[in-house]
Order: C-alpha cells, then structure tokens, then sequence
C-alpha cells in the first residue's frame, strides 16, 4: 500500500533534518497509528504520505488509488458561516467531479448520520463535525484512509463511537488506516501496528509491545527507546 526508502526530510533543504532515514511499509488492511512526542517528525511524515510535502532524500511509494484526509479541525466548527452537511458535502462532490448525488446520503448512512444534512457545520458537536468529515473523506472510495488526531475535540463517549466507526471502516470495509495520535489509549486499543517516532525516527512494534513500553515509561522505567 505504502512504503518509504531511506526517507530524509528538511523544511530548508539541508540539515537539520526533521526525518531522518525513514523506512516504512504499510500493507493493505493494516491500522497503523503514528505515535510520539510533540515535534518528533508525526506530521511531517502525514504530510509526505499525503503528498502535500516531497521528500529531500529517498522515496515514497505508494499503491494508486485515492487516498481520503481526516483533519485534526475542520474549518466550520464552531463557526457562524451558514453552510449546511449536506452543502458542504456536495462542494465537495463536485470537486471529486462524482455525478451522483446519491452518494452523500449514503455516506452519511455510513457514518451514522443519516438526518443531518441540513444541520448547520457550525451547530455539530466535535464529534458529529467528525463523522462529517469521515464521510466527506470516504467520498470517492479511497483505499488509504490518513486521519490527524481524530480524538481532538471530542468528548470521551463521541471519542469511543468514533474509533469504534474507525475500526468498522478497517474491517469490514478493509480501508487501510494511518491515524496520527496523541489518544495512546486509543491507539493500542485499536491499532494492528504501532509507529512509534523519536526524533525524527521511527520503528513498527505491536500494540501490546508499545502498551508495556509505554506503562513503563510513565512509571519512571526504561522505555520506549
């Protein structure tokens, strides 16, 4: 699905480098979260995945196919701006250039939100706002689903439904999912792989791996090395 090749990574071009020699690969089907300390490289890396960023040195490649973003925020939360689910939905349709119509209602369905389209973005909840933008980033049937932070804004039960929903989308539907994450509770619960950054490096371990690390470490032991 994904994979990178001795990857370095510089905002200037030259060192310091922000990655440094990052080797990954992603299969089909996996849910990966991405895990580390503030400024070790997360969203760095999400944003080569998503082509929004190239790489310095080496390579990203990737398995055509659509890939669908999840933001950390979206741009109506909480605003004033009167434009409605469904509007909102249909820009971007139309953006995907996808003729039919249908397929917003369906996706609402799919998220569980079937009866929301003429909800203002502005009056959602963090996590109903959430759902909206998963299903605005199904449209178009990605294989590879990038989420940013999906817990940020949330409350804790909308937290629960909302990886819950994650999770169905990996199983049933088999989109494979890299989730960026601060939630480490979440992460293990759910994920089938754990990336785990320092410094602008990273390695793949389990969710029950990275879990004993990570209790150790929060516990004054050695850890998450």
């Amino acid at each position: 699905m994904l994979k990178t090749r001795n990857l370095f990574f510089s905002y200037t071009g030259e060192e310091p480098y922000v990655l440094r020699d990052i080797n990954m690969e992603i299969g089909d089907g996996a849910y990966v979260s991405v895990v580390g300390a503030n400024g070790c490289g997360k969203t760095t890396l999400m944003r080569l995945m998503l082509g929004f960023l190239k790489p310095t040195r080496g390579e990203i490649i990737s398995s055509p196919g659509r890939v669908g973003y999840v933001p950390q925020k979206n741009d109506f939360s909480n605003s004033s701006f009167p434009i409605t689910v469904y509007e909102m939905l249909n820009a971007y349709r139309k953006l995907l250039k996808i003729k039919d119509r249908g397929v917003i209602e369906l996706g609402l369905e799919k998220v569980g939100m079937t009866g929301f389209s003429k909800a203002l973005m502005g009056n959602l909840s963090g996590g109903q706002a959430q759902r909206v933008m998963i299903c605005r980033a199904l449209m178009g049937n990605p294989r590879l689903l990038v989420l940013d932070e999906p817990s940020t804004g949330v409350d804790l039960s909308s937290q629960r439904e909302i990886y819950g929903l994650i999770k169905e989308l990996n199983n049933v539907h088999k989109i494979t999912i890299v989730s960026v994450e601060h939630n480490i509770e979440a992460a293990v619960a759910n994920s089938s792989l754990i990336y785990h950054m320092v410094e602008g490096q990273g390695h793949f371990c389990s969710p029950e791996k990275y879990s004993s690390e990570y209790l150790s470490f929060k516990r004054g032991g050695e850890g998450l090395v």
